[in-house]
């Protein structure tokens, strides 16, 4: 999803153009890198947390030709989401699981039923002659 799909649904929602909500959205975003920079921290109730951790300069090495770089260390933001969040994705899991049982079963192939004794088999197709 992108902002200008959020602008759109949130315009729809509460009765608001577009750019008085693009101009809202916008705003959040701003209001919540500023306190990030300044805080380095932001916490959403019943959404998560934003943080900013430092990440300390380590030894790598450069996949293509296998030498070892030095790389600095540098500040990363992380986010952790909130228990809402957290269990309304943990049922997304859920319902895709079941899903795929489903599918499953009903691309396994069927056993034949048993034909119960003294009885003849059917075959589909056949005709008795008289």
């Amino acid at each position: 999803m992108t902002k200008k799909e959020i602008v759109r649904t949130i315009s729809e929602e509460i009765g608001l153009t577009q750019l008085q909500t693009k101009e809202i959205v916008q705003k959040t975003f701003d209001a919540i890198v500023e306190a990030l920079v300044a805080e380095h921290r932001i916490e959403l109730r019943n959404f998560g947390v934003f943080e900013v951790k430092r990440r300390a300069p380590r030894k790598a090495r450069n996949p293509r030709t296998g030498d070892k770089v030095f790389v600095p260390e540098k500040f990363v933001v992380t986010f952790k989401p909130g228990k809402e969040m957290e269990e309304r994705v943990k049922e997304l899991e859920r319902q895709a699981a079941v899903a795929a049982r489903v599918a499953r079963a009903k691309s396994a192939p069927k056993e034949p039923q048993p034909q119960p004794a003294g009885s003849a088999p059917s075959y589909e197709g056949s005709q008795e002659s008289s």
